[in-house]
């Protein structure tokens, strides 16, 4: 993934702040229903849809060459996947890695130009790696590169689902990458394991594994010493706080990111493992059952996706706020314990400039965010119209003007995404 000057610490802090927020405040997320970890673990073997995401640190060796032998092993793997009868995604991580290998680049720039060009040099070779390696296991393969923007619009959004899954049904093994040729902050996902995270929900994915070059998530015992840990029922601040959010050199993410993305996933009800990309066999044994990496449980849900349709999963996940309303107190208590709409009467500020349709996130008085939703109104008219009762803005434009900011089926509550 291409690394911006912006990106590592503050975008991991917010998302953790964000995260530690959502599974302290709502109780069905960051304590869930107990769930065994045999019975956790055995539920794998029942998986049909699988997501599977390559990090750059288990493609590259040290110095920065692709690992043909390690790629060689994982392909086995995703192969073995398929012959029983399971649909595989593959997230791979790697392009830029191998752009600098084969344009003489040993160390890695910092300016996003030269990543580009590293990635749109590398994206080729790395897929002709893979194109080799599955043509021996008799499979085809198919290269889907993908921007936030893509996913943030509905169409496209759509478009990218319909293309996914008419892969799996044919048989096709897709290999999903950001593409990095053209991403920039405003359109990047941020990191693989994010992208990781949206296409199981894109897909939805009975499990989603991460392959890093650790064992799993490991947390400091009584005497300082890192143990890894087999079984998490939930993500939630306390869980975070053993990670620092770090990547290497040949990649964003750390296993902050993971956990982050683990938690989101798993909020749409996939399983989660984060396990060694580069321990032979790892695939299978997960999906066997086995006790390696580390387990993350799926979030019981009546339907499967964290109680949300496609529409409001794509409004909660697939969006960047262009901006945020407050609220007072009584727009607060409306949308959490009432389930309604936002009212221009319960606008106290604006902030930022967006458009008809771009998402904003909904904060209270004291800052704290509350929903995020697809507003019916412009900053600018949002401005001239806060504090105003309904009746009173269809008189200033007329009955055709939309009644609220934001409809509620167009409204996520932050503990529910």
């Amino acid at each position: 993934m291409i690394f911006s000057l912006k990106y590592p610490h503050h975008l991991v802090l917010q998302q953790i702040k964000m995260f530690s927020f959502m599974l302290m405040n709502y109780s069905g997320y960051g304590r869930l229903p107990h769930m065994p970890h045999k019975t956790a673990r055995t539920n794998l073997t029942a998986a049909t849809r699988i997501v599977v995401k390559i990090g750059s640190r288990a493609l590259v060796q040290r110095n920065g060459r692709p690992d043909t032998r390690r790629m060689a092993e994982l392909v086995d793997g995703i192969s073995a996947l398929r012959r029983q009868g399971r649909e595989v995604v593959v997230v791979s991580s790697g392009a830029i890695a191998c752009g600098l290998q084969a344009l003489g680049i040993k160390k890695k720039p910092t300016d996003l130009p030269t990543l580009q060009m590293a990635a749109a040099v590398g994206q080729s070779r790395l897929m002709a790696i893979y194109e080799r390696l599955f043509a021996r296991k008799k499979y085809q393969i198919a290269q889907v590169l993908l921007t936030h923007d893509d996913l943030e619009n509905r169409r496209r959004h759509l478009n990218a689902r319909n293309t996914l899954l008419k892969l799996l049904e044919c048989g096709i093994i897709p290999i999903v990458n950001e593409n990095d040729a053209v991403s920039v902050d405003e359109i990047r996902f941020g990191d693989n394991d994010t992208l990781a995270s949206r296409t199981a929900m894109l897909v939805e994915a009975n499990l989603l594994v991460l392959l890093t070059t650790v064992s799993g998530f490991q947390r400091a015992d009584a005497r300082g010493r890192r143990r890894k840990v087999d079984f998490l029922e939930g993500v939630d601040a306390e869980t975070l706080s053993h990670t620092d959010g770090k990547g290497s050199i040949f990649s964003t993410g750390g296993m902050a990111s993971k956990l982050t993305a683990a938690a989101e996933a798993a909020r749409m009800g996939s399983a989660v493992v984060i396990a060694n990309g580069r321990m032979n066999g790892i695939l299978e044994k997960i999906i066997a059952g086995a006790p390696v990496g580390t387990l993350i449980a799926p979030v019981p849900a009546a339907n499967g996706n964290g109680g949300l349709n496609r529409r409001r999963r794509w409004v909660a996940f697939f969006h960047h706020a262009k901006g945020h309303l407050t609220v007072d107190a009584g727009a607060r208590d409306a949308l959490l314990h009432h389930g309604r709409s936002l009212l221009p009467v319960g606008i106290r500020d604006v902030t930022g400039h967006f458009l008809r349709g771009d998402l904003v996130d909904i904060r209270d008085r004291d800052g704290t965010l509350i929903a995020r939703g697809l507003t019916e109104y412009s900053s600018n008219e949002i401005r001239l119209l806060k504090g105003l009762q309904t009746k009173r803005i269809l008189e200033l434009l007329g009955s055709h003007a939309p009644d609220e900011l934001i409809h509620r089926d167009n409204l996520v509550l932050h503990a529910e995404a």
